[in-house]
């Protein structure tokens, strides 16, 4: 008999009362289940941990952009505000500022900053201040109730709230660890650049207008020298960074390689034709198509004599057509080398602290389309972006600069 007066059916079979019969009244106790029957239910396979991890880097990344726009507007608010409110209201300017209409958010927040206090969440003194417990929404509201000062500094409001707008679904989906698309990912990104160009924080990289600064360059791309992106193949190259964000607005460029296709085939030869007559200069190295290491690479590759002979020569006829067209011919170079080719590289106002190359090595059966492409930004050290008076040691932009100067001297021009 149990303890609120209910009948226990019988135990296992080595008890006395062993019967398959239950008593009028009695309670059926389920039986516990083997612990190894459980175990597949709760295992993970590939798929699972693929889709989590995908989860976490586009969390990881939204957090990022959310951390530094939040950290700016604090900035901004603090700045602007703080001398109004500071010089009659001491320490409680944050809550003054609130005004009636936010004595409820802000009250929330002093109450979490005291907590805060006792258990010793509190880590730096800096962060000891209503302000930085103030969340996103919060401190769209300060900007917002004070408008007319912040006036002087914003040019428009509605970008303002635009962009804040757009991250308010990111911010909820973040911080509640639920999935994240790609789609509202790049929204938040881009969303975030614009917020914190208008807020006087943009980066100031001549190449983000090429190839934007990602805040995840920015913080930790001590770890990759100069590499900012790595693609499996050209594709997804050109699928990410289209030819016309690359060469677009170049006012040099410098490609050495087998047939430069990259460059050739995906890149108008009107738009060159352009870029020189701009005052841009280009110099195009391709390899011999009368060589023996082009027979070389042929066999690597598996493919019929002269075929890529012929491809590359159409490459450099198609090149002196529309070098051709130009009133200052010495604006566009071509010339061709003998020697075997290592890999392709397509440089983009190299001479600078802030070009940007593509680089891909040739692999001995692997087409130039297939190969993994990596791309550099000049102008870094540490992994941070760097100005013109200060150095760029450390990464492979350099060193494939400097290989491309070498190769021009030693190759020979096309008439």
């Amino acid at each position: 008999m149990g303890s609120g007066g209910l009948e226990l059916p019988p135990g296992d079979d080595g008890h006395q009362g062993n019967s398959t019969d239950v008593p009028p009244g009695a309670v059926s106790l389920a039986r516990p289940m083997n612990a190894g029957a459980i175990g597949p239910e709760l295992d993970w396979d590939a798929d699972a941990w693929h889709e989590v991890r995908t989860r976490a880097q586009r969390a990881g990344r939204a957090y990022i952009w959310l951390n530094l726009v939040e950290q700016r507007l604090r900035a901004v608010v603090a700045a602007v505000l703080r001398p109004v409110y500071e010089p009659v209201h001491g320490d409680d300017w944050v809550v003054a500022a609130a005004g009636p209409a936010g004595q409820e958010w802000v009250q929330r927040a002093v109450a979490v900053r005291e907590v805060s206090r006792r258990k010793g969440y509190l880590l730096d003194p800096a962060d000891d201040n209503v302000l930085s417990f103030l969340t996103l929404p919060q401190l769209r509201e300060l900007m917002v109730q004070h408008w007319p000062c912040f006036e002087p500094y914003v040019d428009e409001r509605r970008d303002v709230e635009l962009a804040l707008d757009e991250l308010e679904v990111t911010r909820n989906v973040v911080s509640r660890n639920r999935a994240l698309s790609e789609a509202v990912l790049n929204q938040a990104e881009r969303a975030s650049a614009r917020l914190l160009e208008v807020l006087g924080a943009g980066s100031d990289v001549p190449s983000a207008r090429r190839l934007p600064v990602d805040a995840v360059e920015d913080l930790v791309g001590d770890r990759y020298a100069d590499v900012v992106a790595v693609h499996s193949d050209r594709v997804r190259l050109l699928r990410q960074f289209p030819a016309e964000d690359l060469f677009g607005s170049a006012r040099r460029v410098d490609a050495l390689g087998i047939g430069l296709n990259l460059l050739v085939q995906n890149f108008s030869g009107r738009r060159l034709l352009r870029l020189a007559e701009s005052g841009g200069r280009i110099r195009l190295l391709f390899l011999n198509p009368a060589s023996s290491a082009i027979k070389r690479r042929e066999r690597e590759l598996g493919i019929k004599r002269g075929e890529l002979s012929r491809a590359v020569e159409m490459n450099i006829l198609h090149m002196r057509r529309v070098r051709s067209r130009l009133r200052d011919p010495g604006a566009f170079e071509i010339q061709v080398f003998d020697e075997t080719p290592r890999f392709t590289a397509y440089l983009v106002d190299g001479d600078g602290v802030d070009g940007i190359a593509v680089v891909q090595s040739y692999l001995r059966r692997t087409r130039g389309m297939e190969a993994p492409v990596l791309v550099l930004r000049n102008g870094r050290n540490g992994g941070k972006v760097v100005k013109a008076d200060q150095s760029d040691e450390g990464g492979l932009f350099p060193t494939y600069r400097e290989e491309f100067e070498l190769m021009w001297a030693d190759s020979r021009p096309v008439s």
